[in-house]
């Protein structure tokens, strides 16, 4: 299994990256949550970068690249912190007339979610609902909620279900819900490991700045492991999440389901340790509103949940190396 990036891949990131630079900025990205996290314009931008037509086929109007290239995308995305339903819009396309071009935003949840919770409740035309059954298509404007004053990530709004979800329209039977299932952890994974990323580099900028008793915090050994351990864990998701891609593409390499569980098990915990010790790298000043640390821990923990927790993710894997342990 080859992890390292061909020139196109190479480009595909490098591109992501700089459209994300220009078009979503922090000052832009704050300036969101005002309006629920979906800028409309922004959104028809980043469908024609292709972000969610990537891995449908050309003549469908799509990219034709795969879930290894897809990966890179996501986490560029997550390194930005773009907001909105961005994993359940992408897994939409070709399914849902209009995703694909960004004009119609598709939000997404599990029909037996305890939490009764969906996200971007203004922001979503439609919404995919995942049972055992299959996929069925919803649309918001059925829904009765009750909007949540206070989310976790201010950037990720949410309200809770008043009523049961409407049936809806079925797309696809119980093998398509678990296909997306497994494509969406990977791709959150994905988001996952570049808000790991996102927040090493700031706690590593600021130690090189801030200066104490004469030295730059940075050069204090107590810091320099805490930012050792935020770059291995780092550098672990993005292995684990790299050879999901590999996998769900060609699922002769391995266990797509260990693979996934594995990355989205690994990048849960690498975004959560990361944010947190970023947060302590930058002391008082990291619990602060204008420092972006607590933005990049809360879309961390509004992250981890969704398509399958760690908790979920640790049981797969378990299971897998169970079924495959010598006798």
């Amino acid at each position: 299994m080859d992890f390292e990036l061909s020139d196109d891949q190479t480009a595909l990131r490098d591109g992501v990256r700089a459209f994300c630079e220009g078009r979503f900025p922090m000052e832009v990205v704050r300036g969101l949550a005002d309006g629920g996290g979906v800028d409309r314009d922004r959104w028809v931008e980043l469908a024609g970068l292709g972000v969610f037509s990537l891995r449908l086929p050309e003549s469908d109007g799509g990219v034709g690249l795969g879930c290894a290239d897809a990966v890179l995308v996501f986490e560029e995305l997550g390194r930005a912190l773009v907001p909105g339903p961005l994993v359940w819009t992408h897994l939409a396309a070709g399914l849902v007339p209009g995703a694909a071009e960004g004009a119609v935003v598709v939000g997404g949840m599990e029909r037996d979610d305890p939490s009764g919770l969906v996200e971007h409740p203004g922001g979503c035309d439609r919404l995919l609902v995942l049972d055992d059954d299959g996929v069925w298509l919803v649309d918001t404007a059925e829904l009765a909620l009750a909007p949540v004053a206070a989310p976790l990530d201010p950037l990720t709004p949410v309200a809770r279900l008043r009523a049961p979800l409407p049936q809806g329209e079925r797309l696809a039977g119980a093998g398509g819900a678990a296909a997306l299932r497994r494509q969406g952890a990977a791709l959150a994974a994905a988001q996952l490991l570049g808000i790991a990323e996102a927040a090493t580099d700031l706690a590593v900028a600021y130690a090189r700045e801030r200066v104490q008793f004469g030295r730059p915090i940075g050069a204090f050994q107590a810091l320099k492991h805490l930012m050792a351990d935020m770059f291995i864990r780092t550098e672990l998701a993005r292995a684990a999440v790299y050879a999901a891609g590999v996998t769900l593409d060609d699922p002769v390499v391995g266990s797509v389901p260990r693979a996934v569980a594995a990355a989205k098990l690994t990048a849960n915990e690498a975004a959560e340790a990361t944010t947190k010790a970023c947060i302590q790298v930058h002391g008082g000043m990291g619990y602060t509103w204008e420092v972006d640390a607590h933005l990049l821990l809360k879309r961390a923990y509004a992250l981890a949940p969704a398509f399958a927790s760690t908790d979920d993710c640790a049981e797969i894997v378990a299971a897998e190396l169970a079924t495959t342990a010598p006798a």
